[in-house]
C-alpha cells in the first residue's frame, strides 16, 4: 500500500481544500495511508544565511522524503497559488531537497464556478523549477468548483461525477507512483545538482 502526504495548501483554519483532502484520506483508506500536512506555522521564508532550517520544515521534509507521494490541494488567489503555499515551498527547496523526483498531484477546489486552473498552472511550474525537481502527473487537473456546497454534512463530495472523476485520477496517480520509481537513472546526478545549486555563484 502506497503511502502519500497530502499537503493543505493554504493557512485557513475553514478551507475546502483541507475537506477535499480530508475526503480522498478516508474515501481512499483501502487504496493509499494518506497523511495531511499542514503549512500553518512556518516562518515567512528570508533566506537565512547561517542556513538555518525551521524544525517544522525539516519535519514536513523528512516526511516527504519517506512517503511514496506527495497530494497538494491548493486555492486559487488572484490567478495564483497562495503565498503561504509557496513559502512552504521556498522552506522545503533551501538546503533540503525532499522533492527532488517526487511523484505529485495537484488538485484544488475554490468558491466560484471556474476552479483553480490557474493556481495549479502556477503550481507546476514552481514544483518544477530547478530546486524543487518534482515529478509532476501530467495531463491530470481536478478542479472542484462552487466547494462550499460541494460537500454533505458527512464530508463525502455529494456529485457522482466529480468521485468518478477522482477516483480515476486517483488511480492513474498510483500507476504514476509505479511508473516513477522505474526512472530513476539520473535520480543520483539530479539530487547532487540540486543540493550543489547556488544562485549567488552561477
Amino acid at each position: 500500500m502506497h503511502k502519500f502526504i497530502a499537503m493543505v495548501g493554504t493557512n485557513s483554519d475553514e478551507s475546502t481544500n483541507r475537506k477535499l483532502l480530508q475526503y480522498m484520506q478516508v474515501h481512499y483508506a483501502d487504496q493509499a495511508e494518506i497523511e495531511l500536512m499542514e503549512i500553518k506555522g512556518l516562518p515567512i521564508f528570508n533566506k537565512p544565511e547561517n542556513r538555518q532550517i525551521p524544525e517544522q520544515a525539516q519535519g514536513m521534509a523528512a516526511k516527504i522524503d519517506a512517503a511514496d507521494g506527495v497530494i497538494i490541494s491548493t486555492p486559487e488567489y488572484d490567478h495564483s497559488a497562495p503565498a503561504v503555499l509557496l513559502n512552504a515551498l521556498e522552506w522545503l527547496s533551501f538546503h533540503i531537497q525532499p522533492f527532488v523526483d517526487k511523484p505529485v498531484m495537484i488538485l484544488g477546489a475554490s468558491y466560484g464556478a471556474l476552479g483553480t486552473s490557474r493556481a495549479q498552472a502556477h503550481l507546476r511550474q514552481v514544483l518544477d523549477s530547478p530546486e524543487l525537481r518534482a515529478r509532476i502527473m501530467p495531463s491530470s487537473e481536478f478542479m472542484l468548483g462552487h466547494s462550499l456546497q460541494a460537500f454533505d454534512d458527512d464530508g463525502d463530495l455529494v456529485d457522482d461525477q466529480q468521485v468518478a472523476k477522482l477516483d480515476g485520477l486517483f488511480a492513474d496517480f498510483q500507476m504514476f507512483v509505479e511508473i516513477t520509481k522505474k526512472l530513476k537513472n539520473a535520480n543520483a546526478t539530479t539530487y547532487q545538482e540540486v543540493r550543489d545549486m547556488d544562485w549567488e555563484k552561477l
